[in-house]
């Protein structure tokens, strides 16, 4: 089952379990919201509002309120000697959509607990799997050592060497004489 509601200006498309970021509506961590402007109850027969859906509402835990990133608003009007820089942080509130009632019904006042996930037992490596990871390692390709490369800048010496074969004075000394 999925609900459209409205809030803040905005339009949401969730389904139960969604978690998502609205803009700010008052509650407390742990507090069920909810929001009665459904446009659109969906499933097995949609229900499509004439703007909403009567009797539906969406509820949902506040899980936190929080401030986004800063937004920097910068005027400048050019030759004029005049600038304005003012920042923003829009607050927003992180939803765990709980539940998609219809017919007037009522939303539970606390939060279910969430089933606490247990990570999955790791099979225990055999002694010949251990064996195979050791031999594996052992077959890698060594890394080869860069080797330097030799410096490339010509000496001062022989800088003048191929200015003098070419009938020009060292460098640094000035034009050509004749």
């Amino acid at each position: 089952m999925f609900a459209v509601f409205k809030t803040g200006g905005k339009q949401y498309r969730v389904a139960a379990e969604d978690v998502l970021k609205v803009d700010k509506v008052k509650g407390e961590r742990g507090e069920i919201v909810e929001f009665g402007e459904v446009l659109v109850v969906g499933g097995d027969s949609v229900m499509l509002g004439a703007p909403t859906v009567a009797g539906a509402t969406v509820a949902a835990e506040v899980l936190d309120q929080g401030r986004g990133g800063k937004i920097i608003a910068f005027k400048k009007r050019r030759r004029k000697n005049s600038r304005r820089k003012r920042g923003h942080r829009q607050e927003f509130t992180l939803l765990r959509i709980t539940e998609i009632l219809t017919d007037g019904q009522k939303p539970s006042k606390v939060a279910q607990p969430r089933p606490k996930r247990t990570p999955a037992p790791k099979p225990e490596q055999a002694p010949d799997d251990a064996a195979a990871a050791a031999s594996e390692a052992a077959t890698e390709k060594p890394r080869k050592a860069s080797a330097k490369k030799p410096d490339k800048t010509k000496s001062a010496a022989a800088k003048a060497k191929k200015s003098a074969a070419k009938g020009r004075s060292a460098p640094g000394k000035g034009a050509k004489k004749k």
